[in-house]
């Protein structure tokens, strides 16, 4: 049985290029490849949790233009419900991603254009979407007002609330008492914590942090290491999948929230829901793009059945 997931975030238009390195300021250099697609850190996780069988409602701003009609075009195919603004005189936001042609590693340059006027308006005009959901997710993406909001109204209505803070920014304490969930990477949370992460046990002191500050527990994302599940019940690190040779990393944590959210809406346990997430950003490191890469539920209930777990 499927649950529903509601995810308030960005859109963005990904233009993506692939190089054998970044070029230094004033420096033009040959790129080996261009690939133009669907992203925003709301939108993919969107994408991931309706192809891992969710029903979805995303809630976003944009243009009036030809990125925005790319928006709307992709979560018609995908199934997923569009609560999405559209603001005169603000383009739809779009990304620059540089891909290291030899890695698959990333760096982004994000331009959140209309999405982000974001405001807590737009979370209470979704409130009814919001009070029929089993998770709410939000990121950083958008202003944290709106965030916030969504995050309030959620756990008013008893749904599970889950907060990726990415980028990382700095937050008020009194927001992670709103969190069920909170899915940082190495680098999130560190900066949210001070505490440097370089191993497992890295991330249990930074997790430690955070659930001093209110969160229910917290996820962080490891890449291929796995991810680890921190809470005052548990802490144990779920392995990465090992699918292939990597092609590209920027959707991975998307991915992994995306997935977790589906998971944790049709009644997982956190840490069935955990290993679920990873299973399916494992596959999807293995594919270009950032919501394109994002696998179906059959494929990654394969990979789940195959139980090729890496160990950690």
């Amino acid at each position: 049985m499927s649950g529903r997931v509601v995810i308030l975030g960005i859109y963005v238009t990904d233009l993506a290029f692939r190089a054998e390195r970044m070029p230094v300021i004033g420096e033009t250099i040959a790129g080996s490849a261009f690939a133009m697609g669907p992203g925003g850190k709301g939108s993919n996780q969107a994408v991931a949790a309706a192809r891992a069988g969710a029903q979805v409602v995303f809630c976003t701003r944009l243009g009036d233009d030809a990125f925005g009609a790319i928006a709307r075009e992709t979560w018609q195919a995908e199934g997923i419900v569009a609560r999405a603004t559209v603001v005169e005189g603000l383009a739809t936001g779009a990304a620059h991603i540089f891909v290291d042609a030899q890695t698959g590693s990333n760096a982004i340059i994000v331009a959140a254009g209309a999405a982000g006027t974001l405001g807590a308006a737009d979370a209470e005009a979704i409130e009814a979407d919001i009070a029929g959901a089993q998770v709410f997710v939000t990121q950083l993406e958008q202003p944290v007002a709106a965030a916030r909001r969504g995050l309030e109204i959620a756990r008013k209505h008893g749904v599970k609330t889950v907060l990726n803070p990415a980028p990382a920014l700095p937050l008020p304490d009194d927001i992670f008492p709103l969190c069920d969930y909170v899915t940082p990477n190495e680098t999130e949370a560190a900066a949210l914590t001070g505490v440097s992460i370089a191993s497992a046990d890295d991330a249990r002191r930074a997790a430690d942090v955070l659930l001093g500050k209110g969160a229910g527990a917290v996820i962080v994302t490891l890449g291929e290491t796995g991810a680890l599940l921190h809470s005052r019940a548990q802490s144990v690190l779920v392995p990465a999948f090992q699918c292939g040779p990597v092609v590209e990393t920027a959707g991975a944590g998307d991915g992994f929230t995306g997935g977790f959210a589906a998971a944790l809406a049709r009644g997982d346990t956190p840490l069935d829901a955990v290993r679920f997430g990873c299973a399916l950003a494992g596959i999807s490191v293995t594919r270009a793009g950032t919501a394109p890469s994002m696998p179906r539920l059959a494929e990654v209930n394969a990979l789940l059945g195959a139980g090729s777990a890496v160990s950690a």
